[in-house]
């Protein structure tokens, strides 16, 4: 028996110090290539500091309207994420892409991701960058939280809502988040163990949207550096307490246009997703809901159809 127990034990130390091995290996490879990857991670906006670190700000169009997209948890690359449906409406309107800490091209911080530290954060930026108010906010998924507080404490500074799919506070009450595998995440990030499953660099925007070659390569590039980053890990530890506080304070008294997908992708079913965006416009004096028979990312995937609605309920509101 003593000498099955000594040969388990020396099988478990060589498992573990192999795996160790393993690990230094990718965190040395992962290190040599964004090392390499650096002269091709270069921001297509403007980086402006807030709260001592930059914020990354993309803009172009023209028009009366700045329409303002504001991305989802975990999202990489927003700037290239929300192309194939900003592309379509610059020409008649004012686009602003504003990244959060610890995406795309923003720096990456530990501060908390309490909503008043995010929204000051956002609209800093976007101020800075030289926006005028008032906004149409385009959130997709958990951007939808800060939205919503945007209206709620500046309401002369958000015109409308066009939700991407957007979670309404009610979805956070139900939804289980799994901490101890969102941690795990981060860590099979800082090592670069992403690098060993390319198919995960393949965001909805690459594979549905209408992205360049180029543009392709830039967000795998970024998608090894923005990849549950400590923001987006500080995002998920709060955001049911920030959901909390924007249910409190609903309805919003502006018009909304909600674009809800058939929850794929969402961590619900459809039933549940759809259910829960039906709940809150019901709630809500001036929305509309349109189901889309397509996973979460709606905007790289019917970005034409949500285009043209969208473009139509702008020019209803501007003709009331």
């Amino acid at each position: 028996m003593r000498k099955v127990g000594k040969f388990m034990m020396i099988t478990a130390l060589t498992l573990i110090a192999s795996f160790l091995v393993l690990i230094g290996i990718s965190h040395v490879n992962h290190q040599a290539k964004l090392k390499k990857e650096n002269e091709k991670f270069i921001p297509t906006g403007v980086l402006i500091e807030v709260n001592d670190h930059k914020i990354h700000v993309y803009t172009e169009g023209t028009g009366k309207e700045t329409l303002v997209f504001l991305s989802g948890s975990g999202t990489s690359s927003p700037t290239l994420d929300f192309k194939s449906l900003y592309s379509l409406l610059s020409d008649t309107h004012q686009i602003a892409v504003v990244e959060r800490a610890g995406y795309g091209f923003s720096e990456i911080t530990d501060s908390q991701r309490d909503i008043d530290t995010i929204l000051s954060e956002t609209r800093e930026a976007l101020f800075q960058a030289g926006a005028e108010g008032p906004f149409i906010l385009l959130p997709h998924s958990m951007s939808g939280i800060e939205a919503l507080h945007w209206a709620q404490i500046y309401p002369d500074e958000v015109k409308a809502i066009i939700g991407l799919d957007m979670a309404v506070p009610g979805v956070y009450e139900q939804m289980k988040i799994n901490m101890p595998l969102v941690r795990l995440g981060k860590l099979v990030a800082d090592i670069g163990a992403t690098r060993w499953f390319p198919a995960l660099s393949q965001s909805d925007a690459m594979r549905y949207g209408t992205l360049t070659e180029d543009e392709k390569e830039l967000y795998e590039v970024t998608f090894y550096r923005r990849t549950a980053t400590q923001n987006m890990l500080n995002e998920v530890i709060e955001i049911k307490d920030n959901a909390k506080r924007v249910q409190e304070s609903l309805p919003v008294e502006i018009p909304m246009l909600l674009f809800v997908s058939n929850g794929q992708g969402t961590g619900l079913d459809k039933s549940n997703w759809v259910g829960f965006q039906k709940d809150f416009v019901a709630d809500q004096s001036n929305s509309k809901l349109i189901e889309l028979n397509c996973s979460h990312y709606v905007h790289n995937i019917e970005s034409i159809q949500i285009a043209e609605d969208s473009t139509r309920f702008i020019e209803m509101m501007n003709n009331r």
